[in-house]
């Protein structure tokens, strides 16, 4: 994942930081506790796409 383009995506509820988590090829929004998946090296940011996260894996 590209560390521009870490720095300039937000998340698309809340516009809040988003944590690269490289393990699971996710976007991370704390705030709203949702994943967006990363396929093909494309963040998929949609929120139909993420899935919800626990307050472990935040």
């Amino acid at each position: 994942m590209d560390n521009h383009l870490l720095e300039i995506l937000v998340c698309p509820l809340c516009k809040g930081k988003l944590v690269y988590h490289k393990q699971a090829a996710e976007l991370i929004c704390r705030f709203d506790k949702l994943a967006y998946p990363i396929r093909e090296g494309i963040p998929v940011m949609l929120a139909d796409e993420a899935r919800r996260i626990t307050d472990e894996e935040t």
